[in-house]
């Protein structure tokens, strides 16, 4: 569905103005505008002072998971794994202790062990909130993609539990937040891999509309809405209605599509 490549790492998070002294400060700042080596450094020198070795050690380890993303060297995840282990988290806050986790989660997701991963991100899908909306709806976006992934390798017949989970959660989420992209992408998402093609068109309309109460107006959700209709849930409609002319039928569902996103687009 959703490729992974196209999701940005979570954003970590920073409390009060950053102090040019403050090494930690500096390479989580550096980190979030994506200054990687710059923050690297940083992260060096907070790891040398006991008091923020700790803290260090997490954006050292989410510095090389963005950094092995780039390269898929072995290397960097390696790295990055071995940064992630050397925290001993009783020195950490409760904000930390979540990133940590998400840290772990991303580089299991990034070892191929996705299930492993769904659970990872599932354990801070509610607290994850403590780091911003932001942060939260990435939470929600990785643990739903590591589910999918885990789905994809197992035998259809084998999928429909795991597309039940992703369904319920982002129900809920939905309801408490209208304007939630992961949700509005993953209900549509869902019920196509239940394989409830007309669910999913509806849902997909649906998300379309609501994606205007997003932060940004709609556009991520509309980009990959867009995708999905186009390259699954159309198909897959045409396939399911089984009229005697596939592309026909496809060219008017696109049609269709087209018109339903003009008429509801500003």
């Amino acid at each position: 569905m959703r490729r992974v490549s196209a999701m940005l790492l979570l954003a970590l998070a920073v409390s009060g103005p950053v102090q040019a002294a403050d090494a930690l400060g500096e390479a989580r700042r550096l980190y979030n505008l994506g200054h990687y080596e710059a923050a690297e450094r940083a992260a060096r020198d907070a790891s040398l002072t006991p008091a923020t070795a700790d803290s260090a050690h997490i954006v050292l380890g989410r510095i090389r998971l963005e950094r092995f993303r780039q390269s898929a060297s072995p290397t960097d995840l390696m790295a990055a794994r071995e940064s992630l282990r050397d925290v001993d988290p009783r020195q950490l806050d409760g904000r930390e202790r979540v990133e940590l986790t998400i840290g772990f989660a991303e580089a299991l997701y990034l070892e191929d062990r996705f299930a492993a991963a769904a659970e990872q991100f599932e354990a801070v899908i509610e607290r994850s909130i403590v780091l911003g909306a932001t942060a939260h709806e990435r939470v929600l976006d990785w643990w739903a993609t590591s589910l999918d992934r885990q789905a994809q390798s197992r035998p259809p017949d084998q999928r429909a539990e795991i597309y039940e989970r992703i369904l319920t959660q982002m129900a809920t989420e939905a309801a408490q937040d209208p304007g939630s992209t992961a949700a509005g992408y993953w209900i549509a998402a869902a019920k196509r891999g239940l394989g409830d093609v007309e669910g999913a068109w509806g849902a997909a309309m649906a998300a379309w509309v609501r994606a205007s109460l997003a932060p940004d107006l709609g556009a991520a959700l509309r980009a990959d809405l867009d995708r999905l209709v186009a390259q699954g849930i159309i198909p897959d409609r045409a396939a399911k209605l089984r009229p005697p002319d596939p592309e026909q039928a496809e060219a008017g569902m696109r049609s269709e599509w087209d018109a339903f996103k003009h008429a509801w687009t500003r």
